[in-house]
């Protein structure tokens, strides 16, 4: 199950650098693509606001 990135997300970068995939998008608030995250979790260990986790 891939990452997703909550309504917290301030669009700040710094997911992106640390995704070792490429699978975060930019936008108003950043997109995790399902078909390409590995489920490393790194994303989720860098995001200053902790908005980046796995679905409920």
């Amino acid at each position: 199950m891939a990452y997703v990135i909550g309504d917290n997300c301030v669009a700040c970068g710094t997911c992106i650098d640390e995704c070792p995939v490429g699978a975060i998008s930019e936008g108003e608030i950043y997109h995790i693509n399902p078909d390409e995250c590995t489920e490393c979790g790194t994303c989720a260990s860098v995001c200053p606001n902790e908005a980046i986790s796995l679905p409920e």
